[in-house]
């Protein structure tokens, strides 16, 4: 299976400000909480994460073996920013970044 991405998280300083321009955009949240606001657009998942690093959006690839991808990337030259964290059951996600430094999210088991 090749991956996929499904969703796209993005950093926020004020998450009440922010949800209430995304709300106005899609529509109410699935989620609602402190450390977390997800909203479905068709299928695919736009969060805000008031505890995200900076430098933007990221895209997460849902993949089948987070670890083997993440040593996949990592051998190819990809640095790591945020080391494999378990967010909900059997889902982990981890960032790397590319050579340029841009965010390369994974999300699987």
């Amino acid at each position: 299976m090749s991956p996929t991405i499904r969703s796209l998280v993005i950093p926020v300083s004020d998450l009440d400000a922010t949800k209430a321009v995304y709300t106005a955009l899609l529509g109410a949240p699935h989620t609602d909480q402190p450390y977390y606001v997800g909203y479905n657009v068709d299928g695919f998942e736009v969060a805000l994460n008031p505890a995200g690093a900076g430098g933007g959006p990221v895209a997460f690839a849902d993949v089948e073996d987070l670890d083997a991808t993440r040593e996949t990337l990592l051998a190819a030259g990809a640095t790591e920013r945020e080391a494999p964290r378990q967010v909900a059951p059997g889902s982990r996600v981890c960032v790397l970044a590319d050579a340029d430094g841009n965010p390369i999210g994974l999300r699987g088991a």
